[in-house]
């Protein structure tokens, strides 16, 4: 006999993406959201980054890549899942698909249940995406990327968003109070 096994569809029409390449100016978009008074998630990556570094983990991109993944993707469920509708608009720095282009980015396979995650739990269906935008990027001690890594990161996180059914939004290279206006306008919530 054949196991069934029934999957739900979970819509946050309220969890906005704002994703890129790193270094792009999503922390900075968000952080000037937050200021405004909206609710925000902070990029998984960077923090698992933080703790594994304090912790003399090795869950580190530049350590054990897939580690570092299943740490995102745990995570990135966690904050999906911890999210109401009752809260109005919450943005995130980066979403559960981010890990699958992160994967695909490093060659890994990609797990049969973080695809069927990704296409189970939607996000408001169009994601804004920062462009490379050379003149910002900067190095630091958690982004150790080449501007050429940021470049296809930034192609790999546009196809693999457009591949699960996302329209994207390219944010204009523009200053970070512009940017945040930008999104709020495209909302039709200023």
């Amino acid at each position: 006999m054949k196991e069934v096994i029934i999957r739900t569809m979970e819509n946050k029409s309220n969890a906005i993406i704002i994703t890129g390449g790193p270094g792009m100016g999503k922390t900075s978009v968000i952080e000037q959201l937050s200021d405004i008074g909206y609710h925000s998630v902070e990029e998984t990556g960077r923090n698992i980054i933080q703790k594994e570094l304090k912790t003399d983990g090795n869950r580190l991109p530049w350590l054990d890549k897939k580690g570092f993944a299943m740490a995102m993707f745990q995570q990135s469920l966690k904050d999906f899942q911890n999210v109401s509708e009752k809260c109005g608009l919450t943005f995130f720095d980066r979403g559960i698909p981010d890990v699958i282009g992160y994967l695909k980015l490093c060659n890994i396979s990609i797990p049969e249940t973080m695809l069927q995650a990704a296409k189970e739990k939607r996000y408001y269906p169009k994601i804004f995406i920062t462009p490379p935008w050379k003149s910002i990027y900067v190095n630091d001690a958690e982004r150790k990327q080449t501007f050429a890594e940021v470049v296809s990161t930034y192609h790999i996180i546009k196809e693999t968003y457009s591949f699960l059914g996302y329209k994207l939004v390219e944010l204009p290279k523009i200053t970070v109070l512009k940017r945040a206006k930008f999104i709020l306008e495209y909302l039709s919530v200023v």
